[in-house]
């Protein structure tokens, strides 16, 4: 069965302050920095990480999202309240640690931990931001209703919540399901011509998406999901001149966002005794890594592949042909595969950046292929990409293929439902050309012709792409 379209999109150029939206400060899309390596009473920096982490996750979960979200409103965290402890929570609490005068450890004590949340409620209580139900849209959002003091209706259907200046603008919106169409309105923000609108980031899931930039003056933040209610979403834009002080309300508001309060409501109803449910299927694995099948039966990808017993391609048996450690690339076999993508390699890449086309589990919905806009700067790939798109192809944007994705260490962070974009190992076309020629299959160098869209070459390449993992079972009986 052919694999669901799934589009990332990341890096690129675009905002509107027509829209008045809002971006979450750059920082807050970045990778995360390196943990802070004190030297207390002479311990091993990653031992205090170690044990500064064992701390934080013996608390309560609710007690644990409550300091995240405290350390948002002191300036210190800029990510997604999650509860979970890693490098940015770490350094978060010793920020916060090193302002309060106390030694950079990682840990809050009982007293600090209450002077910490103390000042947050500050914080809040100044702006007087609170968790709302929006009666027009049905969502639920924390607005700074100190600083929006003026509450209106928003033209295009939901709320508006304004400052006295108009510098800011909070917008929510909802769209019947009858009307939903979430990549339409999803194409409709990123392509929208305003003089100076640059989209600083765009990702499209199958339940949500995110774009986000900046305009001569302003910064802005949209984010839209869909449910059987329909679609729900907001939009916020603030003037840059108050981003210094601004910029942690909006991260406060992003993490607020609950789009169906309702069917969560109806989730913790309790309910009568029912007859023990069939057990559901497993959820299918991550891939291993992404592939292209180049030939009948013959599939590029990563080497990373190499120490897997039990290679399985789209489901289906697999068994390695060749792996070359020195260019990261390997070539698979596997009679399950027949279609192939033309091998129209190109050494130069053309303006306009590259895609990468990948396969990746979205929310336990099974492998779907995720197109990711990225560039290639001093011979990394740039990219925000998710685990299983080792291996994947990349293409210019005439589809022409230049190379392919190195091998990922490691999953990302993800902030506020975003994949940020960091730099990857590529593998160049000339090597690629290098395993085809060794392995005796075809390759051509194409003419230039005219760019073409991102979906123009995913549809000409897609069913060529395909999933890599290891010891998944076969999808037949």
């Amino acid at each position: 069965m052919r694999a669901r379209h799934i589009w990332s999109w990341a890096a690129c150029a675009g905002t509107a302050a027509a829209l008045l939206l809002v971006a979450l400060p750059p920082e807050a899309f970045a990778q995360a920095r390196p943990e802070a390596r004190p030297a207390a009473a002479g311990k091993p920096a990653d031992a205090i990480f170690e044990s500064a982490k064992a701390m934080f996750e013996a608390l309560p979960e609710a007690d644990r999202k409550a300091v995240q979200d405290a350390l948002v409103w002191t300036g210190d965290f800029n990510a997604a309240v999650s509860g979970e402890f890693g490098r940015r929570t770490f350094d978060a609490i010793n920020a916060y640690l090193v302002r309060a005068r106390r030694p950079a450890s990682g840990t809050l004590d009982a007293p600090t931990r209450k002077t910490l949340l103390a000042s947050a409620q500050r914080a809040r209580d100044a702006v007087r931001f609170s968790l709302l139900t929006d009666a027009r849209t049905g969502m639920r959002l924390g607005v700074p209703q100190g600083i929006l003091v003026k509450h209106d209706v928003n033209p295009n259907g939901g709320s508006r919540w304004q400052s006295a200046d108009g510098k800011i603008t909070l917008d929510t919106r909802a769209v019947a399901p009858a009307e939903a169409d979430l990549v339409a309105l999803y194409e409709r923000s990123i392509n929208m011509q305003t003089p100076g609108r640059q989209v600083t980031y765009k990702l499209l899931r199958p339940d949500f998406f995110v774009v986000s930039g900046e305009t001569p003056t302003g910064r802005f933040y949209l984010r839209y999901a869909s449910g059987p209610a329909g679609l729900r979403g907001f939009s916020i834009g603030y003037d840059k001149a108050l981003a210094r002080d601004f910029d942690r309300t909006v991260i406060a508001i992003a993490n607020s966002f609950a789009p169906f309060p309702e069917s969560a409501a109806v989730a913790a109803a309790p309910r009568q005794p029912q007859p023990a449910p069939a057990a559901e299927p497993a959820q299918p694995k991550p891939p291993l890594a992404s592939g292209i099948a180049v030939a009948p039966g013959r599939i590029l990808t990563s080497a990373t592949v190499a120490a897997c017993a039990d290679l399985r391609v789209a489901g289906a048996k697999a068994r390695m042909l060749k792996s070359d450690q020195a260019s990261g690339l390997a070539l698979l076999e596997s009679d399950a595969v027949t279609a192939k993508a033309p091998v129209a390699l190109r050494s130069t890449v053309a303006d306009g950046g590259v895609l990468v086309l990948s396969h990746a589990v979205n929310a336990g919905s099974g492998p779907g292929l995720v197109v990711t806009p990225a560039d290639i700067v001093g011979g990394r790939l740039v990219a925000p990409l998710q685990p299983g798109a080792s291996g994947a192809p990349v293409f210019d944007r005439t589809g022409a293929l230049v190379g392919v994705a190195g091998a990922l260490r490691s999953a990302p962070n993800v902030v506020a439902g975003i994949v940020p974009p960091l730099a990857h190992p590529f593998v160049a076309a000339e090597a690629v050309a290098r395993l085809l020629a060794d392995s005796r299959v075809a390759a051509s160098s194409p003419p230039r012709d005219a760019p073409r869209s991102a979906g123009e070459i995913a549809a000409a390449v897609g069913t060529a792409i395909v999933p890599v993992t290891c010891g998944e079972p076969d999808p037949s009986p």
